[in-house]
């Protein structure tokens, strides 16, 4: 119940191998593509990362009707709704990437966020633009604490409006941002595996004769 029956001797059968790759890599597939799709398109459902929730719900779905452990379930549970939440953010820095436009703009105000206690704070900057024209922007990278009112920062936005602007200052390649996913990606790809190799159940159980 708890970890699954894996009543098998020895390796595990490849066929098991191979239905938990199956569910791992098209369950992790349809959470990432569903980040991805909704930071290129701009549809509502995928940008909040609902769409890839309920990706990450129906594999839990799945390991519950081939009566995996429940505590491999609760694991990939955390990493596919932890994926599904996480990805987003990473899509809308590959869009920016991939095309975006610079622009200059000067800040207005700086503020200081605390993080929590013995963390490093971020600082907030509101901008407008060169002309003066007030923007709705408010970036924390290439804000720092030495950044003063007035001073002119190099923004990162999205032609087509989707995704919300950045600083350009520590932004990330395309490569890097998709680095920071592998860990989540492999983290639950092998977890599936091994929620679905443990679940393997006898088919036959000897029947013993009563005395």
């Amino acid at each position: 119940m708890v970890w699954g029956p894996a009543e098998f001797m020895g390796l595990p059968p490849r066929m098991l191998i191979g239905e938990g790759l199956c569910a791992g890599v098209l369950g992790t597939g349809l959470i990432v593509g569903a980040g991805f799709f909704g930071a290129w398109t701009g549809e509502s459902a995928f940008v909040a990362g609902d769409a890839g929730v309920v990706c990450a719900l129906g594999l839990v779905l799945y390991l519950f009707l081939v009566r995996a452990g429940r505590a491999l379930v609760g694991i990939v549970a955390v990493l596919a709704v932890g994926l599904a939440l996480h990805t987003p953010q990473i899509a809308a820095g590959v869009v920016l990437t991939a095309r975006g436009q610079e622009r200059s703009v000067v800040v207005r105000s700086v503020q200081a966020r605390e993080e929590a206690s013995g963390a490093r704070g971020r600082y907030i900057c509101s901008v407008e633009n060169r002309d003066g024209a007030p923007s709705a922007a408010r970036i924390w990278r290439g804000c720092t604490r030495s950044t003063r009112p007035g001073d002119a920062l190099a923004l990162v936005y999205d032609p087509k409006g989707l995704v919300p602007p950045r600083g350009v200052e520590g932004a990330t390649s395309i490569v890097d941002a998709l680095r920071s996913l592998g860990g989540w990606v492999v983290s639950l790809v092998i977890a599936c595996v091994i929620a679905v190799v443990r679940s393997f159940r006898q088919l036959d159980h000897p029947v013993v004769p009563r005395s």
